[in-house]
């Protein structure tokens, strides 16, 4: 692992409102960017915050891998954070190129598991506060503001949730999200030292210290998929993480309680979710849901099985349990 920093002291922080809002919640395409005020107000205005709160640092965590498409965007809109926290796993693209010229601090290495991943990004961020983003998801003008308002107040919070708006495509989907395939909230707003990670290779369990601080009012804007298809990559890519995480296990489960346990998921995505309300991409979202339930453990089975298959030995007690056939 080698940690890059950038030789800037500190990051000037952007007149608060410098892009027009194209939609509610959402960021302005680019080349609609509001004037900026003259640099004489924009440091009276950072003069007169430091001196208020001089000691709140904020710093913003990205963790990337092979994400040059979006990641300029991600980045361009955490200017208004003190510090830029760049973690490159395993990056083949340019994604590097990117992250040194945007970001205050980069980090490279291999990291298989997500939970080290994102520790080792916590741990290179200087910051009181970390604000954690992943590369394909962007921060509007007034949730940046209002991130600024949760820090720096007298507040005994130590986490934040902050409510997601989930695109497909230039579609918004606000309903059915839940389980491993998409969420419509999370806590990405913390102090250091507040959140842990277990050890997964995809979505790995969180622990967070401290007193909740509630739920922020602006949306994080989250570009989850391009279209359909790339949806169904999406949870091939997912199938195949759990797979492996349910197999270092070595307990996949049965096929029958998979089974049974998809069809929960699309029940709760479906309807106490409301995805109902979304139309055919509730029930699309719902059967990913539930999919990424049964095929992981299928994967798993899968691949339990052709390891002993060819080391000659029998099955494990796992998969002989009365059940589907593997």
């Amino acid at each position: 692992m080698t940690t890059w920093r950038s030789s800037r002291k500190w990051r000037p922080r952007p007149w608060p409102g410098r892009r027009a809002e194209a939609r509610r919640g959402g960021v302005a395409p680019r080349g609609q960017e509001s004037a900026p005020p003259t640099q004489a107000s924009s440091q009276a205005s950072r003069d007169a915050s430091e001196r208020a709160h001089p000691k709140v640092r904020l710093s913003a965590l990205v963790c990337v891998r092979d994400e040059e498409a979006a990641l300029a965007d991600c980045l361009e809109r955490l200017e208004f954070a003190d510090e830029i926290v760049v973690v490159l796993d395993r990056c083949t693209d340019g994604s590097e190129a990117i992250a040194r010229r945007l970001a205050d601090v980069v980090v490279a290495g291999a990291f298989p598991l997500e939970g080290p991943r994102r520790t080792a990004g916590v741990n290179a961020c200087s910051g009181d506060w970390i604000l954690e983003i992943d590369a394909d998801e962007l921060v509007s003008d007034p949730l940046a503001q209002e991130v600024r308002r949760a820090i720096s107040g007298p507040t005994p919070a130590a986490h934040f949730l902050i409510p997601v708006d989930n695109y497909v495509g230039a579609k918004l989907i606000r309903h059915g999200w839940g389980g491993s395939f998409g969420t419509s909230a999370v806590t990405r707003l913390y102090q250091k030292g507040v959140k842990a990670w277990n050890a997964a290779r995809i979505h790995p369990g969180v622990t967070l210290a401290g007193e909740a601080g509630g739920r922020l009012t602006n949306p994080l804007v989250h570009l989850v998929d391009l279209d359909i298809s790339d949806m169904f990559r999406r949870l091939d890519r997912y199938t195949d993480l759990k797979a492996q995480d349910i197999v270092d296990q070595g307990r996949p489960g049965g096929l029958w309680d998979a089974a049974f346990r998809s069809l929960r998921r699309f029940y709760k995505c479906y309807v106490s979710r409301k995805g109902y309300r979304e139309g055919g991409w509730g029930v699309l979202i719902a059967t990913m849901a539930g999919l990424f339930v049964f095929m992981s453990v299928l994967r798993a089975r899968l691949i339990l099985a052709e390891r002993h298959a060819g080391s000659g030995s029998a099955l494990p007690a796992a998969l002989t349990k009365p059940g589907l056939p593997v």
